[in-house]
């Protein structure tokens, strides 16, 4: 089955976005200038044409970026062809509708096009090529980006599944080996370890939302907390501090429990003595600080472990993409202590689902 996030979409943008109106805005303005000197050279005539021009090319790209905002749902049930050639032909509609009003405004004395060559069928037919050659690159642009950001999201996700499916194997069977010893020692709570592990994996290996609930992900990163304390027992704590207000705050799906499992792997793990993780989770402002802090390992706690990394580059770039910048993760050393910081925005469920 197809998943519905790979299935194709308009690649038209939200041009009613205030963004999107200050781009257009813009760019009418470059066209502007350019066909004033183009027009006029750099004569005393060419501002007073670049006003005029200015005002023209406003209209025709505020209205066109209108109408299209206002079609997007019906184009967007359309193949990238059909799409294309219906939003192209809705330019020049909006165009050739200026040019007539502007023709027809040109009747009050405000400007003079009679003088122009070839009349009003020149005219409007001036303006209609230069409309769609200007729309022509403005839909080709959306295109490449769209497939461009559809390309990355793939590529991103492909990611995540990946984290999602990899379970390493010495997590496994060391799991597994203390479950088997527990059967004999302690039933309970070997099938309480078997229902934790159990929830683990289905979790790493079904989950396909983008983003969940930080409820969601405090829950696994527990689970997971609770299968390597039966292994490592006393040596393991994990220490919470996280803000009750920000529970129903989304996050990116596999952000918590792999910073938890980095910090065991490459901290706890290599202390004799063991150590405490500390996880801090609050709100600032805008946005969601987390931190995961563990001792670090000193000289003559063996060789540090490769691929520590992998999960924190992972994260980064779900990060950059999915919030365009407004997100970032750091890490760094606190005393004796190795830290790493995720900072995002905070998004609770009504902003998500609008």
């Amino acid at each position: 089955m197809t998943d519905a996030r790979d299935r194709p979409t308009f690649y038209l943008p939200n041009l009613c976005d205030a963004r999107m109106v200050l781009g257009i805005v813009l760019i009418a303005e470059l066209v502007a200038v350019l066909l004033a000197i183009a027009r006029a050279g750099m004569s005393v005539s060419a501002w007073t044409d670049l006003g005029r021009l200015s005002l023209f090319m406003l209209w025709i790209g505020l209205g066109g970026a209108a109408v299209l905002c206002a079609a997007r749902p019906r184009l967007a049930t359309l193949d990238v062809t059909r799409g294309s050639a219906a939003a192209l032909a809705l330019l020049l509609l909006v165009t050739g509708l200026v040019s007539e009003a502007a023709w027809r405004g040109a009747k009050f004395g405000l400007y003079d096009l009679d003088a122009r060559p070839g009349g009003r069928i020149a005219f409007l037919a001036g303006n209609l090529a230069i409309g769609a050659i200007v729309g022509a690159i403005a839909l080709r642009y959306f295109y490449v980006t769209h497939e461009w950001r559809r390309n990355v999201e793939r590529e991103a996700r492909s990611r995540v599944e990946a984290l999602q499916a990899r379970i390493r194997p010495h997590f496994l069977y060391n799991s597994m080996n203390t479950i088997a010893a527990l059967t004999r020692s302690d039933p309970v709570r070997a099938e309480t370890a078997v229902e934790d592990l159990a929830d683990l994996f289905r979790f790493n290996l079904q989950e396909t939302r983008p983003e969940v609930p930080l409820a969601e992900e405090l829950e696994i990163a527990r689970t997971y907390e609770r299968i390597e304390r039966l292994r490592l027992g006393a040596r393991l704590a994990i220490e919470w501090r996280v803000d009750e207000s920000v529970a129903d705050v989304f996050v990116p799906s596999l952000l918590l429990q792999p910073l938890v499992e980095n910090a065991i792997y490459h901290g706890i793990e290599r202390l004799p003595a063991g150590g405490t993780v500390t996880v801090a989770i609050r709100a600032d402002g805008a946005h969601l600080d987390v931190s995961v802090a563990n001792p670090r390992a000193g000289e003559g706690t063996g060789p540090g472990r490769a691929g520590n990394r992998v999960a924190l580059a992972n994260i980064r770039e779900r990060l950059a993409l999915a919030y365009a910048g407004d997100a970032s993760v750091t890490l760094g050393e606190d005393g004796d202590a190795f830290v790493v910081r995720v900072r995002l925005p905070l998004r609770r469920r009504e902003a998500v689902s609008s």
